[in-house]
């Protein structure tokens, strides 16, 4: 792991937001709703049982450093307001419910991140947002089954993986492809999902309709 991030709330815009998130030294305590010292501007949206720490591969500033050069976030860890930056996994690797220790803390795979207009803020690029869902890289969320202590440079060990095959790559390509096959989407309501991807893929099945996406994009009403 390469680095533990923690956020403070503190002004973005016109508005407040904890996205901010800078490394940490030593370790630190996590529990079932995330890092100590950690914080969210707005919990109806953020943190939580099933968000208590948001995962970010490393990996992917490369890409984002070639798409949008110049920006001195690319240069380190907490760009995208990441609790964990992680190297050698990506969205491809990982599976809903694979459950992981990290130092003394277990943690397993609830969801992806559908990335709102804050990283519009965050970066001063219009359609940010966008950007990260098209390209897949998101990023996911973990929740907390077994507290402990974690740190910078701890290794990542994959203690189970109940669900292979349903990615949060493939997960979130289902959202961003406006996917309302029933045949697809069963399977994916079997999952141990958060209510909020449960209630989501179920309305798309059974109405056949996409959610509106405005307000998460773009901040419209």
């Amino acid at each position: 792991m390469r680095a533990v991030l923690c956020g403070r709330v503190q002004p973005l815009g016109h508005r407040l937001s904890a996205i901010d998130k800078r490394p940490v030294d030593g370790p630190v305590a996590v529990g079932p709703l995330g890092l100590d010292g950690d914080a969210q501007a707005d919990r109806r949206v953020h943190g939580g049982p099933d968000k208590a720490l948001h995962v970010y591969p490393w990996a992917h500033h490369a890409h984002w450093r070639a798409e949008l050069p110049g920006l001195a976030l690319w240069d380190a860890p907490g760009a995208f307001g990441e609790n964990l930056s992680v190297e050698g996994l990506d969205e491809h690797d990982c599976c809903i419910g694979d459950v992981w220790r990290i130092g003394s803390a277990v943690l397993d795979v609830r969801q992806g991140r559908q990335p709102c207009h804050t990283l519009n803020l965050r970066f001063g690029v219009p359609d940010m947002a966008v950007r990260v869902q098209d390209s897949l890289r998101a990023g996911w969320y973990l929740g907390v089954r077994e507290p402990g202590h974690l740190a910078a440079g701890d290794a990542i060990e994959r203690l189970a993986r109940p669900h292979p095959g349903h990615t949060i790559a493939a997960l979130l390509a289902l959202i961003r492809d406006r996917c309302t096959d029933p045949a697809v989407l069963g399977p994916v309501l079997a999952l141990p999902l958060p209510e909020r991807w449960q209630r989501l893929f179920a309305q798309r099945m059974h109405r056949g309709q996409v959610e509106d996406w405005g307000a998460r994009m773009a901040g419209a009403g």
